[in-house]
């Protein structure tokens, strides 16, 4: 696997940081879109190699179009709590390197959207 540097802002590298884990599919997908605008017919790939287990795991919840109950019913699985329990405590204590970092702010992040699902499913339930 090649590695690549490069110079960026510091204001850029601050905003990317929490999608360190992402980068290389985020690459992917701005390589599509670049190949689209040349081609006629839009290229689809998608590397989800990168992504955090649980952010594949809401995904694939996802993918497969819940019922509201399903939506007001979802917890992750018990490995991911069980990482999350980890990364708090690693929190805590202020021993979390910058990838953990952006890792717990994944998991803040889905937590965030799924309450925000669970709110609109338990309105049309």
């Amino acid at each position: 696997m090649a590695e690549l540097t490069i110079q960026i802002s510091d204001e850029l590298a601050q905003r990317l940081e929490p999608l360190q884990n992402r980068l290389p599919e985020l690459l992917w997908q701005l390589l599509d879109v670049a190949n689209s605008s040349t081609t006629s017919q839009p290229i689809v790939q998608t590397r989800t190699t990168d992504i955090p287990a649980v952010y594949q795991e809401v995904l694939d919840f996802l993918i497969k179009r819940p019922t509201p109950e399903e939506i007001i019913a979802f917890k992750v699985s018990a490995q991911a709590q069980k990482r999350l329990s980890e990364l708090l405590e690693k929190n805590r204590s202020a021993t979390l390197s910058s990838m953990e970092l952006a890792e717990l702010d994944v998991y803040e992040q889905l937590e965030h959207m799924m309450i925000l699902l669970k709110a609109r499913a338990f309105k049309r339930d």
